[in-house]
């Protein structure tokens, strides 16, 4: 499959920090036939296996996105929540939102707030019921949401509320239909719950129990208007090759390693270096004795808005790149 299709099946799925079922079902029927086996741990990761017989090497790309949580439904029908991951909410003012059931609704900002400086408390969903009584016909406290909205393509660019990290499964699903004899044994794990603390990459690990992890995930930019520089990845300049971010300082072979791979098969790659936010490179290097871990990142604007952007370009530079290490 395209790269755009892969990513385009895996934005229809609900899939919330602590409830990626759908997307991990996805995952795994475009994945088992280039596979040789196929795991599911007790958190819920997804351990993808193909055999070898080098060094084993752990690839990781976060299955879930940022939400909210119903904590309280008011009399007039309207929802209060919680956040499920890093969400601003004047980034998600106004944003269409969806359910698992397929109830729909608008994350609003009470008209008295300040908006400058509003909070979650002073914001509500709106889903259209009358009354109480209707809303909890709808959904139950503890039900979540995601932003509700489709994969758009302008050019090489493509606009969607769960590229973090969705763009990351796809690129590591694009890679392995190109891996066809790895020279190791490579497990690609599409971990849960990275978006409330790193926690699925931790117990995966644990298990896989890597000589080498590269966490795969979306970096921050400075090529837009007013950057304040936490990032220094570029929209269409390549693969980014982590060196560090807040979880982690990537161990120096892999970083020499997968700049050389880069220069030997012509992949445009950047530096990446985060100077807030975490990946799964974080649980990933501190398991156990220690993992030699690197990161390979897609560069990415508005990240946890509903309009998340990116460069399919880059993305199929980071396709080239992971491939690139698993064969080599």
């Amino acid at each position: 499959m395209e790269l755009l299709e892969i990513l385009e099946a895996l934005n229809q799925p609900h899939g919330p920090s602590g409830d990626e079922g759908g997307v991990r079902e996805k995952i795994a029927e475009l994945a088992r036939p280039f596979a040789d086996e196929i795991t599911t741990d007790t958190l819920g990761n997804l351990i993808v296996h193909k055999k070898g017989t080098g060094p084993r090497v752990m690839f990781a790309a976060h299955m879930d996105s940022i939400g909210f949580i119903v904590t309280h439904i008011e009399k007039e029908g309207f929802l209060r929540v919680g956040k499920l991951g890093g969400i601003a909410p004047k980034e998600a003012a106004y944003a269409p939102v969806r359910f698992k059931n397929g109830v729909q609704g608008v994350f609003v900002p009470e008209e008295k707030a300040d908006f400058g400086k509003l909070k979650l408390d002073e914001c509500f969903l709106d889903i259209g019921a009358a009354d109480e009584a209707q809303a909890r016909e709808l959904v139950r406290v503890g039900d979540t949401c995601v932003y509700d909205g489709l994969v758009r393509i302008q050019r090489n660019r493509v606009t969607a509320p769960y590229l973090d990290d969705r763009i990351a499964c796809a690129v590591l699903l694009a890679a392995l239909e190109e891996i066809r004899e790895p020279a190791c044994d490579l497990y690609l794990v599409f971990t849960v719950q990275e978006e409330v603390g790193l926690r699925g990459a931790k117990t995966a690990a644990w298990w896989v129990e890597p000589e080498v992890g590269i966490a795969v995930d979306v970096t921050d930019v400075d090529d837009t208007p007013g950057s304040e520089r936490s990032g220094t990845a570029r929209l269409g300049k390549g693969a980014a090759v982590k060196v560090m971010d807040s979880s982690v300082i990537c161990h120096p072979d892999v970083v020499a390693r997968l700049e050389e791979l880069a220069e030997k098969e012509h992949i445009p790659i950047q530096r990446d270096i985060m100077r807030a936010g975490g990946t799964d490179a974080g649980p990933i290097h501190t398991t156990r004795l220690g993992v030699k871990t690197g990161g390979i990142s897609i560069p990415c604007r508005y990240i946890h808005t509903p309009v998340e952007t990116a460069d399919l370009e880059d993305a199929a530079a980071c396709v080239r790149l992971a491939a690139a290490l698993a064969r080599a």
